[in-house]
C-alpha cells in the first residue's frame, strides 16, 4: 500500500482545522442567545426552555418572576359525539357537497372544533416574588447550554433550566431568598368569561369544567392534582431547600399513565433531585446540549438570518426527543394565558407538523424527527380504523386535525377530511430512510407506511371518461377556505403532486426490497394519474386545471411538486426550470398581503430551490424581523407594521420557525436529486460562507468553507457507505484529495463520483 507524504498529512490537517474554525467560529450560538433589559410581560416573549416533555417558560420583572410549565402529553382526549353519528363518512359528504349543504357541512365537521375539547392543555406556573430592594436588571438565555439567568438589585440572580435528559426542572437564587414562592394552577374550574372565540381562539381554560385542583403543600413542597376528562389526572410538584446563601428548588411534572398516584411520584422525583443541587443536576444536561450543538454550525454573513436559525436549532432540540409526543403547533409551550391555546395546541397534519421537522435531515438532527415518524407508526391503528370508518377503504390515511392519539378532531372539512394528509406524512418516512439509510427502518417502517397509503390512494381515486384517475373530492389547502368552491371541478395540484410522489417512492422502495412485481404494479397505476396542471402561456403551476391562483394566499399547496417534493426540480431541465420561476413569479404578482411569517420561511425553501439566493435571504429576513416576537417565537401575523401582510393577530406556531431554518440549510447544501450541491442557492454578496456537520441523502455529513465567493475544502463523512455524487465545486481549478485514492474518483459530466466504504472521510480542496 502506498503511503501518504508528509505534505498530504499536513494539507489534511490544514484542511480539517480550518473548516472546523471557519464553520463553527467558537460557539455561536452562545453569541446567538437572548438577552432581556426590559423584562416579558407576557407569555409568549417568554424565555423558553424544553427537553420535549416538559417545557418552561421564564418571564416577569420579579414582582413575580413566573415559570410557566408544560408537559407535551397533557392532553383533554374527549371523543367528538358527532363523528359516532350515522351521516359522519365520506360517502354522505359527497353527496352533501354535490348537492351544496355547506351548512351541514360545517355543522356535522366544523362546529365541533369550537367545542372547548378534545385540546391539549396546560399545567400550571410557579411564581416568585421578590422585594423591592431587588428590581430587575436583565434577564438572558445561553443557547449553548440551554439555561435561562435573571439577575436583580443587591446581587440576586435566578437560574433556570429544564433538564435534557430527566423530567425535571430546576430553579436555583442566588444571594437571596424569594419574598413567596407560589405554584398556581391552571383555571379549569374557573368563571367562564369567554366561551368560544374567532379564528384561532377557542375560549376559557373554564369551559373545560374540571373539578378544582387538590392542593397539597407541606415543609418544603407543594404540589397539586387535577383530574381533567375520563380518567386523566396529572400532578405537579414543586420541593425546595434554602439557606443563607440561596433557595433551590425543583418541579416535575406526573401523570396517571405512569403512576397511580401522580402527585406522590412527581414530589418523590422532585425530593430525590434536590440533593444533587444545581451544579450536579446541570452536568448531565450540559454534556447533552454540548453533543447536541457539536454536530452542526453555520457560519453566514447576515447576522440576522444566521442568528435565526441558531435561534430555531436551539427550539427543535428543546422540542423533540426520540422518545417524547412530536411537535404540536406550540411545542412544549402552551399558552399560559387562563385560554384554551391557539387552534387547541393540536397536530396539524396540512402544514404545521411536515414543516416543523424539514430541519431535522439536512440539519443532521435525526433523532428529533425518529420521534414524529415513531408516533405516526404507534398511532396507525387509531389511523387505520378512521380510514376504514369514514372512507370505507382499505389501506392508511390520517385525520389532518388531530389529537394525541391520533383521532380526527375536525374543522373545515376540506381539509380535516383529506384524502392525502398520509401521504404528506409519507414523505417524511422517505426523508428519514434516505437521510439515514438505516436498512430496518426502510423494511419495517418506511415501505409498509407508504405501501398501505398506496393502497389507499389506489382505492379512492377512481378512473375518468379519459382512462386517468382522479379524486372524486379534490381541494387544495386552504385555498376558499371553507367554502364549497374549496372542492375544485378537477383534481388539484396538491392531491395530484402527493398521490403521483407516492406511488413513484412506493416503487422506488420496493425496487430497494428486491420487489419488481410491486414496483411494477405501483408505476402502473402512477401512469394512469394525469400530469400536473400548468398553465398554457407561461408554465406557472395552476391549483387545479384551468384554476390559477386566486390572489394572494399563505398556504403554497399547488407548488408541493416543487417543494417540498421535488418531482418538479431544477436539475430536470429546461422545463421544469421554467415552471418553477413561472410559479415564483406568479407568488411575487399576487403579493403577500393574505401570507403568514411560515409563508415567507417556505418560500425561502422554494427559492432556494430555484438557485435564487437572493429571494431566500429576503424571504428569512422578514420572515424574521416581521413575523417574530423577540424570543424569537413565530407569531403568524405582521408584528412590523411594514405591510408585509394584512394578518397583524399574533398567535405562536412552531412550523415557521423550523421552515426558516430549513430554508437556510436548503441555501447552503442540497441532496435531493441524489446529487450534493454546496452553496446552491447563496446572494452573490455571500463571499464567506461556511458549514460544519450537515447532512446529505445518502447518509453523508458535509462540511464546506467558502471564502472570497469560491468554495475551498469540502470534507465528507461517509456514515453509510455508498456511492458519493458530488458536484464539482471547484470548475475547472483542480483539487487536492485526502481520504480516498485520487484514481477512485470519476468524472461524469459536472459531478465527481467516489465509492465510499462506511465511516470513510474524504476531504476536497482547491488547489
Amino acid at each position: 500500500m502506498k503511503r501518504p507524504g508528509i505534505g498530504c498529512l499536513i494539507l489534511c490537517w490544514c484542511i480539517v482545522g480550518t473548516v472546523w474554525c471557519l464553520a463553527a467560529r467558537g460557539e455561536p450560538q452562545q453569541q446567538h442567545g437572548l438577552h432581556y433589559t426590559e423584562p416579558a410581560r407576557v407569555w409568549d416573549e417568554a424565555m423558553p426552555l424544553g427537553n420535549g416533555l416538559l417545557g418552561a417558560l421564564v418571564w416577569g420583572d420579579g414582582r413575580p418572576l413566573r415559570i410557566s410549565l408544560d408537559r407535551t402529553d397533557l392532553w383533554d382526549l374527549r371523543p367528538v359525539p358527532e363523528f359516532e353519528s350515522a351521516d359522519y363518512s365520506y360517502r354522505t359528504m359527497r353527496q352533501w357537497v354535490k348537492e351544496g349543504r355547506i351548512e351541514d357541512l360545517r355543522r356535522l365537521y366544523e362546529a365541533p372544533y369550537r367545542n372547548p375539547g378534545p385540546t391539549k392543555i396546560p399545567a400550571g406556573r410557579i411564581e416568585l416574588t421578590f422585594d423591592d430592594e431587588c428590581p430587575f436588571r436583565d434577564a438572558s438565555l445561553d443557547l449553548s447550554r440551554a439555561v435561562c439567568a435573571v439577575r436583580f438589585g443587591n446581587g440576586a440572580a435566578v437560574r433556570v433550566l429544564v433538564h435534557a435528559g430527566e423530567p425535571l426542572g430546576v430553579i436555583e437564587v442566588s444571594s437571596r431568598q424569594p419574598a413567596s414562592v407560589v405554584l398556581v394552577a391552571p383555571p379549569f374550574a374557573g368563571k367562564v368569561t369567554e366561551a368560544t372565540g374567532a379564528a384561532s381562539g377557542h375560549g376559557d381554560l373554564a369551559t373545560l369544567r374540571y373539578e378544582p385542583p387538590l392542593e397539597h403543600r407541606g415543609d418544603c413542597w407543594a404540589g397539586y392534582l387535577q383530574k381533567g376528562w375520563g380518567e386523566f389526572r396529572f400532578a405537579v410538584a414543586l420541593a425546595w431547600r434554602q439557606s443563607e446563601s440561596g433557595w433551590l428548588g425543583v418541579w416535575s411534572i406526573s401523570t396517571s399513565k405512569e403512576s397511580d398516584d401522580p402527585l406522590a411520584a412527581a414530589r418523590n422525583r422532585c425530593e430525590a433531585a434536590l440533593g444533587r443541587g444545581f451544579d450536579g443536576l446541570a452536568r448531565e444536561h450540559d454534556r447533552w446540549w454540548k453533543e447536541y450543538w457539536s454536530r452542526a454550525s453555520v457560519a453566514v454573513p447576515n447576522s440576522v438570518v444566521e442568528r435565526q436559525w441558531y435561534l430555531e436549532t436551539y427550539k427543535f432540540g428543546s422540542a423533540t426527543r426520540p422518545d417524547t409526543p412530536p411537535i404540536t403547533l406550540q411545542g412544549p409551550w402552551t399558552a399560559d394565558d387562563m385560554k384554551i391555546p391557539p387552534w387547541k395546541g393540536d397536530y396539524h397534519h396540512d402544514l404545521n407538523t411536515q414543516l416543523s421537522y424539514w430541519p431535522a435531515y439536512s440539519g443532521n438532527r435525526l433523532e428529533g424527527a425518529s420521534g414524529f415518524v415513531r408516533w405516526l407508526w404507534e398511532t396507525r391503528g387509531n389511523a387505520r380504523r378512521w380510514t376504514a370508518r369514514f372512507f370505507g377503504l382499505p389501506g392508511l390515511n390520517v385525520p389532518m386535525t388531530a389529537d394525541l392519539e391520533q383521532n380526527q378532531i375536525g374543522g373545515w372539512h376540506q381539509y380535516t377530511h383529506s384524502a392525502t394528509t398520509a401521504a404528506w406524512l409519507a414523505h417524511h418516512f422517505w426523508l428519514h430512510w434516505r437521510y439515514s439509510m438505516d436498512r430496518q427502518f426502510l423494511e419495517e417502517r418506511a415501505y409498509p407506511w407508504l405501501q398501505q397509503v398506496a393502497t389507499f390512494l389506489e382505492a379512492v381515486t377512481e378512473k375518468g371518461p379519459d382512462g386517468k384517475r382522479t379524486l372524486p373530492l379534490s381541494s387544495s389547502p386552504e385555498i376558499h377556505d371553507n367554502q364549497l368552491q374549496a372542492w375544485f371541478p378537477s383534481i388539484t395540484n396538491y392531491d395530484l403532486a402527493l398521490i403521483r410522489w407516492t406511488f413513484e417512492k412506493t416503487a422506488k422502495l420496493a425496487e430497494q426490497l428486491e420487489e419488481p412485481a410491486e414496483a411494477n404494479r405501483w408505476r402502473g397505476i402512477l401512469s394512469e394519474m394525469p400530469e400536473l396542471a400548468v398553465a398554457p402561456d407561461d408554465l406557472k403551476l395552476l391549483v387545479a386545471k384551468d384554476d390559477p391562483l386566486p390572489g394572494s394566499h399563505r398556504h403554497f399547496s399547488h407548488l408541493m411538486a416543487i417543494h417540498p417534493l421535488g418531482t418538479i426540480c431544477w436539475e430536470n431541465g429546461e422545463r421544469d426550470r421554467a415552471i418553477i420561476k413561472a410559479s415564483l413569479a406568479d407568488l411575487d404578482a399576487r403579493g403577500t398581503s393574505q401570507w403568514c411569517g411560515y409563508s415567507f420561511a417556505w418560500l425561502a425553501n422554494l427559492a432556494a430551490r430555484a438557485r435564487d439566493g437572493e429571494k431566500a435571504e429576503r424571504a428569512l429576513e422578514v420572515f424574521s424581523r416581521a413575523f417574530c416576537l423577540r424570543n424569537g417565537f413565530h407569531a403568524n401575523g405582521d408584528q412590523s407594521g411594514q405591510g408585509y401582510s394584512n394578518f397583524r393577530y399574533r398567535p405562536f406556531t412552531l412550523e415557521g420557525n423550523f421552515a426558516a431554518a430549513a430554508g437556510l440549510q436548503e441555501m447552503l447544501l442540497q441532496s435531493y436529486s441524489s446529487t450534493i450541491r454546496l452553496f446552491p442557492a447563496i446572494p452573490a454578496g455571500w463571499r464567506e460562507v461556511s458549514f460544519r456537520g450537515l447532512r446529505a441523502e445518502g447518509a453523508f455529513v458535509v462540511s464546506a468553507t467558502r471564502n472570497g465567493g469560491r468554495t475551498e475544502l469540502v470534507q465528507i463523512v461517509s456514515e453509510a457507505g455508498g456511492v458519493l455524487r458530488l458536484e464539482n465545486p471547484f470548475g475547472e481549478d483542480g483539487y487536492g484529495l485526502a481520504g480516498a485514492e485520487p484514481e477512485s474518483v470519476q468524472a461524469e459530466g459536472q459531478d465527481l463520483l467516489l465509492k465510499t466504504r462506511a465511516g470513510q472521510t474524504v476531504t476536497f480542496s482547491r488547489k
